[in-house]
């Protein structure tokens, strides 16, 4: 059998999510370079592909995705805790938009290859120009030529509860489920545990919250608190435009008046830039999660805040934190929320011989 023939391109992509299209959206706009997609997952979008689906962006549509494409319809909502602000886009509606990318704007071009459910093996051994892939589905080996450079879009490895299993111990018998699993449930639970305070843990909490769930009803464990973005302090458009200019002045000031960390978050708490969960607790971390005075107030309805650090282990009768170990109520719901989306990684450089890696200072999602 003939060996198949080994397309060529100028740059390799390897990870279509969100940063991989958004560099091949450029390169496709501003340039008259081919590219190859290579993505595990069968549809563009990255982690989204296997988030939540209650998932939102925490910040307003207008400030994602791509150059060539706007995400969302510029819409303020009207009704929730998000009214008066501009829309977030759901997981369907992030998934539809990368897939119109995709085949809409990137595809067409006739520069653009993509090859999902594929995985990047890494440098031929007997061809330095050639990157080995194979398909996760028949296996069958391919190579592609790359004349330029090979763009690791994959190296940030964000992850999402269904990407991974907790890192600590559960016991047999425990209910532990991932956020995924949450719109699927078929009965109520006499109480619920939410593990983890992230981004996904404050989804989580509302998702409970907004389906009736009772707050004397739900643990929220939380290994340290964080400093939360007021989402209305960041909005895209002219009706804002008086609001952003003086929050963005409020920041500079704050920054330029600060002589310590402490003091600098001081500040922007007191200029109404930073919320926090509870007045009597300092954050001791910053991860860019956003939310609007109206969801910190349902947060707030939830009185038992276990804030004794991460979990050891989940038994059928105790609860093992790093500073304590508490009674596990019977007939308990966990929901694992502990993913890191934005773990810390190595530095690397951004340019390296005929690599590409492409790095971000903070969370875009």
């Amino acid at each position: 059998m003939a060996e198949p023939e080994t397309p060529e391109v100028d740059y390799l992509i390897v990870g279509a999510g969100a940063m991989g299209m958004a560099f091949a959206d450029t390169l496709v706009a501003e340039t008259d370079a081919t590219v190859a997609l290579v993505d595990r997952y069968g549809r563009p979008g990255g982690h989204w592909t296997v988030a939540y689906p209650y998932v939102r962006l925490h910040q307003p549509s207008a400030y994602y995705g791509v150059n060539s494409r706007e995400l969302g319809s510029g819409e303020v909502d009207r009704q929730g805790w998000n009214a008066g602000l501009h829309e977030l886009a759901s997981a369907d509606e992030i998934l539809t938009y990368f897939d119109q990318v995709m085949h809409k704007t990137l595809l067409p071009t006739g520069r653009v290859s993509y090859f999902p459910m594929s995985v990047h093996d890494g440098p031929d051994p007997a061809r330095p120009d050639v990157q080995r892939c194979h398909s996760v589905v028949s296996g069958d080996e391919f190579g592609i030529r790359v004349r330029r450079r090979t763009v690791d879009a994959t190296y940030m490895n964000v992850t999402v509860p269904a990407m991974c299993p907790p890192k600590y111990e559960v016991d047999p018998g425990i209910r532990l489920i991932t956020p995924n699993e949450l719109p699927s449930l078929v009965a109520p639970s006499s109480h619920y545990t939410v593990v983890g305070a992230g981004k996904t843990g404050i989804d989580a909490c509302l998702w409970l919250l907004r389906h009736g769930v009772d707050p004397a009803d739900l643990t929220w464990i939380m290994p340290r608190d964080a400093w939360l973005l007021d989402r209305a302090q960041i909005q895209p458009g002219p009706e804002f435009a008086a609001t952003r200019a003086e929050s963005l002045s409020a920041r500079v000031r704050a920054v330029l008046e600060s002589d310590t960390a402490d003091e600098l978050f001081e500040r922007l708490e007191a200029n109404g830039s930073l919320l926090r969960l509870s007045s009597d607790v300092t954050p001791t971390a910053f991860r860019c999660a956003t939310v609007t005075r109206s969801e910190l107030e349902q947060l707030r309805r939830i009185p038992d805040v276990v804030r004794h650090g991460r979990v050891r282990r989940i038994g059928a009768d105790t609860v093992e934190l790093d500073g304590t170990t508490l009674p596990a109520r019977p007939g308990t719901l966990y929901i694992d929320c502990t993913a890191d989306g934005l773990e810390p990684r190595p530095t690397v450089p951004v340019f390296s011989g005929s690599r590409i890696t492409l790095l971000r200072a903070s969370g875009a999602a």
